[in-house]
């Protein structure tokens, strides 16, 4: 009878190191496994909010630069345009040959509102003379067509006389003959009466004062251009716009010239006995050149400007010392 060896139960302590060796065995062959983590996801609001907050950075880095400020925008360089034109403007406006500019520009003007008038005028009287002459003629007669022709000769009589009247004045003459002023208010006169006639009291049964004041305007208005239009050509001829003339006849370098320096106000006046002949030399020299022709026997302050090469003021001294004033 043969006797067997019990096997021992194992104890719990050798079956727990047995499971931890088993366990180690086989983390240990086992392939190692990366370990993931979670990435944020890209949202559309991610995105948004992402650019909405770099774009504020960058707008903080743009508006802490002043120089947007300093540029100018359109509406300031065009006042700047503006405002520097009017300084040029308003500095050329004082300087002699604009201001005698402006003043021949502003007389061809007063010119033609003035001769526009006065042709507009007798053209009107035009029609009031012939009225007048064909009272009792046939129409489309001979006579007839030849009464259109009665104001415009007149007129045209009267028109040479106005343009040489004012052409004369800017030349320093003022025309004044009695031969003139005959032919001159004759045919106003002419004209006035012709116009007015059929409409006077004694020519109607019914008189009627508007009818003779509407044919009389266009003569009226051809008085009163005649009248002014000299009365403004030798205004403007007059005008001292600060321009140094120089001696029409007499050169500066001569010993009978007078000599004139501008002062600071820019008029031509006297300075000093070492520098400025005495008002009895321009005298003397003025009623020289009378004497020999230059001038006429009665020159005009601007005339005599222009001869001797003074101011207007000296000028007109000297007119009154010819016209036997005090020199």
């Amino acid at each position: 009878m043969s006797t067997q060896t019990p096997n021992p139960e194992p104890r719990p302590e050798d079956l727990e190191r047995t499971v931890d060796e088993i366990v180690r065995y086989v983390a240990d062959q086992a392939p190692a496994v990366p370990v993931q983590t979670a990435e944020p996801v890209d949202t559309r609001r991610v995105r948004e909010l992402r650019a909405e907050v770099s774009e504020a950075h960058a707008l903080l880095d743009l508006q802490a630069d002043a120089a947007p400020l300093l540029v100018d925008t359109d509406r300031v360089r065009r006042s700047r345009k503006r405002a520097a034109e009017a300084a040029r403007l308003h500095e050329l406006a004082q300087d002699p040959a604009a201001r005698a500019y402006q003043a021949a520009r502003v007389r061809l003007l007063l010119t033609a509102v003035a001769l526009t008038a006065l042709v507009g005028a007798l053209g009107w009287s035009t029609t009031g003379v012939h009225h007048t002459l064909t009272v009792d003629m046939v129409e489309r007669t001979a006579a007839w067509w030849g009464a259109w022709a009665v104001e415009p000769v007149i007129s045209a009589v009267l028109l040479v006389v106005i343009a040489a009247k004012a052409f004369l004045a800017t030349r320093g003459r003022t025309l004044h003959h009695r031969h003139l002023s005959v032919v001159e208010y004759g045919a106003l006169g002419v004209t006035l009466t012709l116009n007015v006639w059929p409409y006077t009291p004694w020519q109607v049964e019914r008189f009627d004062p508007m009818q003779l004041l509407a044919h009389a305007i266009g003569p009226l208005i051809a008085v009163g251009a005649v009248a002014v239009l000299p009365i403004i050509w030798s205004a403007f001829a007059d005008l001292d716009h600060g321009l140094t003339a120089a001696p029409t006849g007499v050169p500066y370098s001569s010993p009978t010239a007078p000599e004139y320096r501008q002062n600071v106000s820019g008029e031509d006046t006297a300075q000093d006995a070492s520098t400025v002949r005495p008002a009895a030399l321009l005298v003397d020299r003025a009623r020289q050149m009378i004497a020999s022709g230059t001038l006429p026997a009665d020159p005009s302050a601007t005339r005599l400007r222009e001869a001797l090469g003074c101011g207007t003021d000296a000028a007109r001294e000297v007119r009154d010392a010819l016209r036997g004033g005090a020199a």
